[in-house]
């Protein structure tokens, strides 16, 4: 007989000891409400005699071709998915849809490097949702080639994968139709442009080159909307961080003096409104200011953004990376405008 706590004792042991068969201790683990309730008690009672902790669950996720896990490729550090105000929605409905089915959930960082394509593939996990990323991530041909279902948020498309996300050129271009009207200097205040994420100014970019497929969409919309994109001010934050962007912001205000400001997020439109106030101006009367999202800040700082619900994504992602049918369709999207816009 094995001692109490040893690593070798197996399941066939377990059986033997309590007088029943190996596929009795089976359920006994994975499915307890098909074991009479006093066979489960002696069956866990010798377990823990023995020291026998249960089924290998490595061994168990070969056998079934199950992991019981959902993937989700961050494409930043670790610490972004507990800071960034958007990828906490968004994951909040992901984890929800994870204990709603009793699934796990594996946050995967990557960093453009090298190592993100073995990090990926070799993640124990049923499917792989990604956070928005570039065209040219090497990840996505590594988790399309998987024959694992894969969500994309917000893009990019590719073969193998459902993308989720609203329609950003269409509500951009909207967003523009709220803002700039009656605007002599409009501006933008942009996501990053690609993974260099280098804060900058600059004039008329050539949006069709922006790396991320959100940042192209929302800044081709608002193309569509001016006469001359090509003297637009757009200045790019390095991440969507409220205080991250207040120099970029504050750069944009001193050289460029908008009247009215699209950012690409509310966050990156209060520290708009931050620079606004610190020089004296008044909203919306001497600058118009608008954003994406609307969380719960947004209406109590009277802010027109674009209304989305990347908690209900975020869902949708997960559901898609469990291998269940969603209907293939964009989210749903409208322009919520308040005091921030005339």
């Amino acid at each position: 007989m094995s001692s109490a706590g040893s690593s070798r004792v197996t399941m066939a042991e377990v059986a033997r000891r309590c007088g029943v068969s190996v596929m009795t201790v089976s359920y006994c683990y994975n499915q307890p409400d098909r074991v009479a309730p006093d066979t489960l008690r002696r069956v866990r009672e010798v377990a823990a005699e023995l020291g026998y902790r249960g089924p290998d669950p490595t061994a168990r996720s070969l056998r079934r071709r199950h992991n019981g896990a959902i993937g989700v490729v961050l494409g930043e550090h670790l610490a972004y998915a507990f800071e960034d105000p958007q990828a906490r929605r968004f994951l909040a409905g992901v984890a929800e849809v994870c204990r709603e089915r009793g699934s796990g959930l594996n946050l995967i960082p990557t960093t453009g490097t090298g190592e993100d394509v073995e990090r990926v593939r070799s993640a124990s996990v049923d499917g792989y949702i990604l956070w928005t990323t570039v065209d040219a991530d090497p990840v996505l041909a590594v988790v399309s080639g998987l024959g694992k279902p894969v969500a994309i948020h917000g893009g990019p498309a590719v073969p193998g994968a459902s993308v989720v996300g609203i329609d950003n050129r269409a509500s951009a271009r909207e967003l523009a139709a709220r803002t700039f009207p009656g605007a002599r200097r409009p501006a933008v205040v942009s996501f990053p442009f690609d993974r260099d994420r280098r804060p900058r100014l600059e004039t008329g970019p050539d949006a069709e080159s922006v790396a991320f497929p959100v940042t192209r969409e929302r800044l081709l919309g608002i193309f569509d909307h001016c006469a001359d994109p090509s003297r637009l001010p757009v200045a790019v934050v390095a991440r969507n961080d409220r205080e991250e962007a207040a120099t970029t912001v504050d750069e944009l205000l001193g050289k460029c003096e908008p009247d009215a400001v699209i950012a690409m997020s509310d966050q990156l439109a209060f520290a708009v409104l931050d620079a606004a106030r610190r020089r004296g101006l008044c909203v919306p009367v001497d600058i118009a200011v608008a954003g994406w999202d609307d969380g719960p800040d947004a209406d109590r700082a009277g802010l027109t953004t674009i209304t989305q619900s990347l908690f209900d994504q975020g869902r949708d992602c997960a559901l898609i990376a469990l291998g269940e049918r969603w209907p293939s369709r964009g989210a749903e999207w409208t322009a919520t405008v308040r005091t921030s816009t005339r």
